[in-house]
């Protein structure tokens, strides 16, 4: 009798002790779950895609993030800057690591992104500085540059002076006055006369259609258009070849579109400022995981350093810049082609047939 008794506790005993060492599996979706909350979480807020490269932007830095272990929840806010206020907010309910925003109005959003901060995420000013908030990085092009390279450019097409159209961008976009102050120095000794001025409200290119009719109703005699981008001097062109002007009328731009390339070496637009926007974007995404990691990008041994500051109006920030880049129609292999930004084949769709 004992000795089954012995049998018994013995086989309990190797029973409870399986038990032990057996717990509830997850499901499916548990453990996706899971393996989310260990990821990285970035929460990316565009503008809107209205410009052509907003796309490029977002499918660069999101599969550089998650080649890094990082998820991305993009959200595009479409102009309204209300929306994008409302998307940022739903990335701090969900505890994101890092915010990068591409801003609407860079001053509308400074109390939200205050609020971000007191919760603890890093922020990052994605190509446009969101002033008084203390973001942990701008990084953008050199916009103040880009002025100056339309500038020369005009200056370098136009030698004998003349009147120019001046065509901004949105007038809550930073780098808009950062471009209007590099292009007002470097027309500074020149003979070249901005005779009208406009802003196109959230980037929409029609109002540049407008605008350029608008100007030509109170000067005809004008030798060039500088336009705040690419997609801005699409429609100048349009209302100048409305004039029968297209082609006598010196543009410039910015952002080295497909269609801008294409015009320039047809001859309807005289040069384009270039933005390796893939560059740019792979660094943001690099810079958000190692603040998400806490790491110092100031530090010497930060894996991508952050060397300069900007003045956000509150406070010095860290500032990554890149340089961008003049393209007119005898570089446009070396820079826009040999870089892979564009094909040669699309580029000269209709010049080569």
């Amino acid at each position: 009798m004992k000795r089954y008794a012995g049998i018994l506790t013995a086989m309990t005993a190797l029973l409870l002790l399986l038990l032990a060492g057996c717990s509830p599996r997850k499901t499916g979706e548990e453990q996706e779950t899971a393996l989310q909350e260990e990821d990285i979480q970035i929460g990316l807020s565009f503008d809107s895609f209205v410009i052509e490269r907003w796309m490029r932007d977002r499918d660069v830095f999101v599969s550089t993030a998650q080649s890094l272990g990082a998820q991305v929840n993009v959200q595009i806010a479409n102009g309204d800057v209300e929306e994008q206020i409302s998307q940022i907010e739903y990335f701090i309910s969900k505890d994101m690591d890092v915010i990068v925003i591409i801003a609407i109005d860079g001053d509308a959003l400074t109390d939200v992104v205050r609020k971000a901060k007191e919760e603890g995420i890093r922020v990052i000013s994605y190509d446009r500085l969101i002033p008084n908030a203390g973001t942990d990085l701008y990084i953008s092009f050199d916009n103040y540059r880009v002025g100056v390279l339309m500038g020369e450019a005009l200056q370098e097409a136009l030698p004998e002076g003349g009147n120019i159209f001046a065509i901004y961008g949105s007038p809550t976009d930073h780098n808009v006055e950062l471009v209007q102050q590099g292009l007002s120095e470097a027309l500074e000794d020149s003979e070249l006369k901005i005779v009208y001025e406009a802003y196109c409200e959230n980037w929409l290119a029609e109002l540049a259609f407008d605008a350029v009719n608008e100007g030509l109703e109170q000067e005809t005699d004008i030798a060039g258009v500088m336009c705040g981008n690419d997609d801005l001097a699409s429609q100048a062109i349009k209302a100048l070849a409305e004039h029968q002007m297209a082609g006598k009328v010196t543009v410039v731009a910015q952002d080295a579109e497909l269609s801008a390339c294409q015009r320039i070496v047809e001859g309807t637009q005289e040069m384009t400022v270039y933005k390796p926007v893939d560059e740019l974007a792979k660094k943001a995404a690099q810079l958000a995981v190692s603040l998400a990691e806490g790491e110092d990008i100031t530090g010497t041994g930060a894996k991508l350093r952050v060397t300069d500051t900007v003045y956000d109006g509150t406070q010095d920030i860290p500032y990554y810049s890149i340089e961008p880049v003049a393209v007119t129609a005898e570089n446009m292999d070396e820079a826009i082609i040999d870089s892979g930004f564009h094909l040669e084949e699309d580029v000269y769709l209709n010049v080569r047939q």
